[in-house]
C-alpha cells in the first residue's frame, strides 16, 4: 500500500472490533439503505417521496420506532407492504431468534469438529433423536465408548487445537503437565506442598531473588488490550476493553495446606449456599463443581462441563424451533383476527383511506407486535377507539412482542415442563421423556447460558412487577389527569374511556399506537409520557443485564486494574493480614483482584456483591447513555429549525422537540402531531432535521441490547468455560480474604 499503509492501520485500530452489537448495527444500517433504495424506486408517481423520506421511513420501520413523516394512507400497496416486512425484520424476538439459531449451529458444528478428530458416539438431541458421530460427554451423556490407543491421541490432538488441554506452555516451548483438582483450580505436576498458601503456574515468577520471566515482568504483567480504538462498543454498562480473556499470572490453584484448606472450604461453602439454584447433581454428578449468581458454573473438570455444554445444546436446540414457532404464530393469529373485524365490522374506516380492510387489520397487528405503532390509517388507533376487541387484541400483540415477551415465553416452558412431567412419570431414566424434562428444568433455571430474553424465576417476577406498576401508573393518573377536559370526555363516553386508558397506558412504553389524540391531553400527562418513553426499554433492559452471566466481568468488576502494576511494597502491605511475607509476594494478584470490585466502586466488597448495587450500577449507566444522547440532539434539531420555531412557536415549541425526539430515541412512535396534516411532528421538520431524527433512532433501538460479554449471544468456545472458572478463584479468594479478617 506504501504511503498508505500507515493511515489505513490507524484507521483500522480506531474502528470498534466485531462483535454482537457492532453486527447489529451494521445489519440495521445495511437493510434500511437496501430497502430505502427500494422505496424510492417504487414511488409512484416516480419521485413522489423524497429520499430523505423513504429512508426516514424505512429507519423508522426497521427500529420500530413507528415515526412517519408522510401519511402511510398516500403510499402505494407494495412501499406498505416494505414497511410490514422491516417492522418484522426489525423484531427483537426475530433478531433473538435468529442469535438462537447462529449458535445451535455453532454447537453443531463444534460436534462435527469433535467427531472428525475421533470422539465418536451417538447421542440424543432434547427431543429425543439421535445425533450420529458426536462425543457423548459433549452432550451430558454419562456413557463413553472405549477408545483405542489412537483415538486416544487424536483426542489429545484435539484439546491441544481447541485450548482444552491442561499444560501450559513456558517460554522456551515446554510442556508444563498440569491436572485439575476436585475443587475445579489445576494443580501442577512438580511438587509443591512444602509451599503453603497460593499456587501460580510453573511459567510464573514472582519471587524478587528470581530473574523474572516474560510472562511477569513488570512490562507485560498487565495484558495488551485487544482494541483500543476511538470507537469502542462493547454495551451499555460496560467497561472498555473487557472480554473473557483469562489473565497471564493469575493463580492456577489454592494450596490446600493445614493451615488454608478450612478457609478455602467454607468459602466454596459459602458461595454455594448463597449462588446455586439448587444442587448441581440433578443435572449431572460432579467431584465440587458450585454454582454462583447468575448461573455460573465453577469447579468443574473438562468432562463435567462439556456435559454442561449438553444440557446448553439441547436448550437452545428446543429455542431455535419455539422462538420462531412464537413470532409466527402471535402474529398469523393477530392478523387474521384482526383483519377479520375490520373486514366485518368497519370497512369503511379502511376504505376512506383507500386501504383493503384485510390489509389494513393484519398490517395493524404485525405492527402492534413488533412494537412499530405504524398504522395504515391516517387516524392510527383513534378509528377503532370504541372496539373493545381491537383495542384488547392490538394490546396483548403489544405486550406479548416487547415488554411480557421474557414472561410469556417462561409460561410456556413451565407448562411444558409440567406436560413433559406428567410423561416421564414411572419411565426409565434413560427415557426421552426424562431428557425432556431435564432440559426443560435446566433451560428454567438457568435461562441466561441461552437466551438474551428469558430470565429466572425472581428477575421474571421482578419484570412482572415493575411492568404491573407503570402500566398501573399510566392508567390512573390517564383517568385523573383528564378529568374536566372536555375535548376528551365529549369524544369518548365514559365505557370506552376507561379501556382507552389502559390500551394507552400499554402503548406509551413502546407500542407507539394512540387512541386518543395526544395534543389532545393535558399537558401534565404529556410530561408524564415523556418520561415513561425515556425509561421504556428499562424493565427488559436492567433485567436482561442484572442476569447476566458474565455481569461482573462486563462492569469491571474482575478486570485488571491499572493497580496491579503498582509496587510490589503496595501489594505486600495489603497482604499482611492473610498470610506470610513469602506468601503476599506469591498471591498479591490475585487477592488484589479479587478486592478490585472494592477499588473501583469505593466500598466494601460484601455490600457490592448485593444484587441492588449491581442493578443500581446498570441504572446509571443506562441514564448516562441516554441523558446526553437526547440533550445533544434536541440542541442540534432546535439550532436546525429555529426559523420554523420564529415562525410558528406554539406548534415547534421547545417541549414538542422534546416529546418528539424522546418518543423516536425510546423507539415508541408517538407525536404530538401538526394541526393541519395526519403524519409525526418530524415531517415537518427540515431535510438536515430528519438526517438527525434517523441517527436518534439507529442509536434509542440499540441501547436495549445484551452487552457484547453476554453468554447468550457469544458462539460456544473454551474461553467461556476458562473465564467462569477465573471468576469462581476470584470469588474464593474474595471470601477468603473476609472470613480471615480482610477489611
Amino acid at each position: 500500500m506504501g504511503p498508505l499503509s500507515r493511515p489505513l492501520r490507524f484507521i483500522r485500530r480506531q474502528l470498534p472490533e466485531i462483535n454482537f452489537i457492532t453486527i447489529h448495527y451494521l445489519y440495521f444500517i445495511f437493510t434500511s439503505l437496501t430497502f430505502a433504495l427500494i422505496f424510492w424506486g417504487s414511488s409512484h408517481p416516480s419521485r413522489s417521496v423524497s429520499f430523505t423520506d423513504c429512508l426516514f421511513l424505512t429507519v423508522s420501520a426497521m427500529t420500530n420506532a413507528g415515526m412517519n413523516t408522510v401519511n402511510l394512507s398516500d403510499l402505494n400497496t407494495f412501499q406498505q407492504f416494505l414497511l410490514f416486512i422491516l417492522s418484522m425484520l426489525g423484531s427483537s424476538v426475530l433478531v433473538s431468534a435468529v442469535v438462537v439459531y447462529v449458535r445451535w449451529k455453532a454447537f453443531v458444528k463444534k460436534f462435527d469438529d469433535v467427531k472428525r478428530r475421533g470422539r465418536i458416539g451417538r447421542v440424543k438431541t432434547w427431543a429425543g433423536d439421535t445425533l450420529k458421530g458426536r462425543s457423548r460427554t459433549s452432550l451430558g451423556d454419562d456413557t463413553q465408548d472405549e477408545k483405542s490407543e489412537e483415538t486416544a491421541a487424536a483426542k489429545e490432538d484435539e484439546k491441544h487445537d481447541l485450548g482444552m488441554d491442561n499444560g501450559v506452555s513456558n517460554k522456551v516451548g515446554e510442556r508444563v503437565d498440569t491436572t485439575t483438582t476436585n475443587s475445579g483450580f489445576r494443580e501442577d505436576s512438580p511438587d509443591r506442598s512444602h509451599i503453603p498458601g497460593i499456587r501460580f503456574r510453573d511459567d510464573v515468577n514472582l519471587a524478587p531473588d528470581r530473574p523474572a520471566t516474560a510472562t511477569t515482568s513488570r512490562s507485560t504483567k498487565r495484558a495488551k488490550p485487544k482494541h483500543s480504538g476511538l470507537f469502542t462498543i462493547n454495551g451499555i454498562g460496560a467497561r472498555p476493553l473487557t472480554s473473557l480473556q483469562t489473565k497471564k499470572g493469575t493463580p492456577v490453584a489454592l494450596q490446600n495446606s493445614a493451615d488454608i484448606k478450612p478457609s478455602i472450604k467454607r468459602a466454596e461453602t459459602t458461595l454455594q449456599a448463597k449462588g446455586s439454584r439448587g444442587d448441581i447433581s440433578k443435572y449431572f454428578d460432579s467431584v465440587e463443581g458450585w454454582i454462583s449468581r447468575n448461573s455460573q458454573f465453577h469447579g468443574l473438570t473438562e468432562d463435567e462441563r462439556e456435559k454442561l455444554g449438553g444440557f446448553e445444546y439441547r436448550a437452545v436446540a428446543l429455542l431455535a424451533w419455539l422462538v420462531p414457532f412464537y413470532f409466527v404464530i402471535w402474529q398469523l393469529i393477530g392478523a387474521i383476527g384482526c383483519g377479520a373485524w375490520v373486514a366485518l365490522n368497519a370497512p369503511g374506516t379502511a376504505l376512506t383511506n383507500g386501504v383493503n380492510p384485510w390489509w389494513a387489520g393484519a398490517f395493524n397487528a404485525a405492527s402492534g407486535f413488533s412494537n412499530s405503532g405504524m398504522s395504515l390509517l391516517d387516524a392510527n388507533m383513534i378509528a377503532f377507539q370504541r372496539s373493545y376487541y381491537m383495542m384488547l387484541t392490538i394490546g396483548l400483540l403489544l405486550l406479548a412482542g416487547n415488554t411480557c415477551y421474557p414472561i410469556f415465553l417462561r409460561i410456556i416452558i413451565w407448562s411444558m415442563l409440567k406436560v413433559a412431567e406428567s410423561f416421564a412419570i414411572n419411565r426409565p431414566e434413560d427415557d426421552p421423556w426424562n431428557m425432556r424434562v431435564g432440559t426443560l428444568r435446566f433451560l428454567l433455571d438457568h435461562p441466561r447460558r441461552c437466551y438474551t430474553h428469558l430470565f429466572p424465576s425472581q428477575h421474571t417476577w421482578w419484570l412482572a412487577a415493575s411492568v404491573i406498576a407503570l402500566n398501573a401508573i399510566d392508567w390512573i393518573l390517564f383517568e385523573l389527569l383528564n378529568i374536566g377536559n372536555r375535548e376528551l370526555i365529549d369524544s369518548i363516553p365514559v365505557k370506552y374511556r376507561v379501556l382507552a386508558g389502559l390500551f394507552q397506558s400499554i402503548s406509551v412504553r413502546g407500542g407507539g399506537f394512540f387512541v386518543v389524540g395526544m395534543a389532545t391531553l393535558r399537558i401534565s400527562l404529556q410530561l408524564l409520557y415523556v418520561v415513561m418513553m425515556y425509561i421504556s426499554v428499562y424493565p427488559v433492559v436492567i433485567t436482561m443485564r442484572n442476569s447476566n452471566v458474565y455481569e461482573e466481568r462486563s462492569l469491571g468488576v474482575y478486570a485488571d486494574e491499572d493497580a496491579d502494576v503498582e509496587s510490589e511494597d503496595e501489594d505486600e502491605s495489603e497482604m499482611k493480614k492473610l498470610q506470610s511475607e513469602y506468601e503476599k509476594q506469591q498471591s498479591g494478584r490475585l487477592l488484589k483482584r479479587a478486592k478490585t470490585i472494592k477499588n473501583h466502586f469505593g466500598q466494601s466488597s460484601q455490600q457490592q456483591e448485593t444484587n441492588s448495587h449491581f442493578v443500581r450500577q446498570q441504572l446509571r449507566a443506562q441514564l448516562a447513555h441516554d441523558t446526553w444522547w437526547i440533550v445533544l440532539a434536541t440542541f442540534l434539531i432546535m439550532i436546525i429549525e429555529a426559523d420554523n420555531f420564529a415562525r410558528n412557536p406554539e406548534v415547534f415549541s421547545v417541549f414538542n422537540f422534546l416529546f418528539e425526539i424522546v418518543s423516536a430515541y425510546g423507539s415508541v412512535g408517538l407525536s404530538l402531531g401538526v394541526p393541519w396534516d395526519a403524519y409525526s411532528f418530524c415531517g415537518s421538520w427540515s431535510t438536515l432535521g430528519k438526517l438527525l431524527m434517523i441517527l436518534v433512532m439507529l442509536r434509542g433501538r440499540h441501547r436495549g441490547l445484551p452487552v457484547a460479554i453476554d453468554k447468550a449471544v457469544l458462539l460456544p468456545g473454551e474461553s467461556q468455560g476458562q473465564a467462569e472458572e477465573e471468576d469462581g478463584r476470584i470469588r474464593v479468594a474474595r471470601t477468603l480474604t473476609r472470613s480471615m479478617g480482610e477489611p
